[in-house]
C-alpha cells in the first residue's frame, strides 16, 4: 500500500514529466522558433541553428563529426549546411590532411546572425524571469544542468524488469 509520503513523490515526478514535455513541446516548436527569429530579423531553421551554434562553440568542424554531435541524420545535417552555406552562414572546405573529409566553418555573416538569435533567446529568458526573486533563478541556473546531465547518463529501467519481480 502506498504512503502518504509516496504519493506525493509519484505526484512531484508527474508534475516534473508533465512540466518537461510542455518545455520539449515549446522548444521544439516551430512557430516559436519562427517567432524567435522573426525578433531576430533572420531567416534560418531550427536544425540550422542548431548546426550554427554548435560550429560557433565548439569551432571548425568535420561534415561527419558535426551531424554525430547535433545528433543529426548525416544526409539531414548535409542539406542543412548546403542552405547555411547558400544563405552566406558557413563555408564547407575539403580537409588539409585528408581530401575527403569536408570541414564547415562559420563566416562572419554566420556569427553575426548566431549573435542575434542568441541576444533575442537572452532577452526573453530575461523577460521571463524578470519576477522571479534572485535565489529563484539561481537555483534554477543551478538544478537545470544537473537534470539535463541526469535525464543523459541515468538509464531508463525496463518495465520487463519489475513484471519479472
Amino acid at each position: 500500500m502506498a504512503t502518504t509520503a509516496d504519493q506525493a513523490a509519484g505526484d512531484e515526478l508527474a508534475a516534473i514529466e508533465r512540466a518537461l514535455e510542455q518545455l520539449l513541446r515549446l522548444y521544439a516548436s516551430r512557430k516559436v522558433h519562427a517567432r524567435r527569429s522573426a525578433a531576430a530579423g533572420v531567416m534560418i531553421t531550427q536544425q540550422g541553428y542548431l548546426l550554427l551554434r554548435r560550429l560557433q562553440e565548439d569551432g571548425d568542424l568535420p561534415m561527419g563529426e558535426l551531424a554525430r554531435i547535433t545528433q543529426m541524420d548525416p544526409a539531414a545535417a548535409g542539406r542543412q549546411v548546403r542552405q547555411l552555406e547558400e544563405d552566406g552562414l558557413v563555408t564547407r572546405t575539403r580537409g588539409e590532411e585528408d581530401g575527403r573529409v569536408v570541414v564547415v566553418t562559420v563566416t562572419p555573416r554566420g556569427a553575426a546572425v548566431r549573435q542575434r538569435l542568441s541576444t533575442v533567446g537572452e532577452d526573453h529568458m530575461s523577460d521571463v524571469l524578470a519576477d522571479w526573486p534572485p535565489q529563484d533563478r539561481e537555483q534554477l541556473a543551478r538544478l537545470l544542468p544537473r537534470f539535463v546531465e541526469g535525464l543523459r547518463g541515468v538509464p531508463f529501467r525496463s518495465s520487463l524488469d519489475e513484471l519479472a519481480s
